[in-house]
């Protein structure tokens, strides 16, 4: 008896080997993680239903910045969408809980109902917002899409497409090409636009920026 406890001090408590799966599981976590963003793209991109989004006037010395463009669109502005169908009730059922002027609570998600319209050659026509919802709709025209946004500070609302890595083979271009758009006739629209694909859930991701009657791929 003295003699096996001699021994369980001198070689101390046995120590269990940690199981494999306390490394494993974490890690196929976080490979799943990594991997579902682009695979979240990839199925936009096959199942997506494509629409033309029109920008907002820009100066290309604020849209610029880096090796990316920051771009706003039309529909990023609420003062845009106040006027829309269904903008009273999504307002009504989103309270601001400190009062502090906005519209929304920050984080509010939202649909922008777009509905094509005809292009006549050259940039594509934007699509036309003709409603809001605070739900994902279940019932749209052949010729409307979903988008899904969600209202953040500034009494803005962001899509998760306001930004564009510009290849460094085209950063001339199109610096150049927006400076040209910008002396655009005052009450036109700003020939900028940007494609995108929309999928069933309201998600989008860039396809393409149309600058004028040029097409850039993201």
């Amino acid at each position: 008896m003295e003699t096996n406890q001699a021994l369980l001090l001198e070689n101390g408590p046995s120590k269990k080997p940690i199981a494999i799966w306390r490394f494993v599981v974490p890690l196929l976590i976080q490979t799943a993680i990594i991997l579902a963003v682009p695979a979240q793209s990839v199925y936009t991109f096959v199942t997506g239903k494509t629409a033309i989004l029109q920008t907002l006037p820009v100066d290309p010395y604020d849209l610029l910045r880096g090796y990316s463009v920051t771009l706003n669109y039309q529909i990023s502005r609420i003062d845009n969408l106040k006027k829309l169908p269904g903008w009273g009730d999504l307002v009504k059922q989103n309270p601001v809980p400190d009062k502090r002027g906005e519209p929304l609570a920050q984080g509010t998600n939202l649909y922008i109902i777009l509905e094509e319209q005809k292009s006549s050659g050259g940039t594509p026509q934007a699509w036309k917002p003709v409603g809001v919802s605070g739900q994902l709709p279940t019932s749209l025209a052949a010729n409307q899409i979903a988008l899904k946004g969600q209202y953040s500070a500034y009494n803005s609302i962001t899509y998760g497409l306001e930004t564009y890595y510009i290849p460094e083979d085209q950063r001339n271009d199109i610096n150049n090409d927006i400076s040209k758009a910008r002396s655009s006739k005052p009450g036109q629209p700003q020939p900028i636009v940007v494609e995108v694909k929309v999928n069933a859930q309201g998600k989008a991701i860039p396809i393409n920026m149309w600058i004028r009657d040029r097409k850039y791929h993201f």
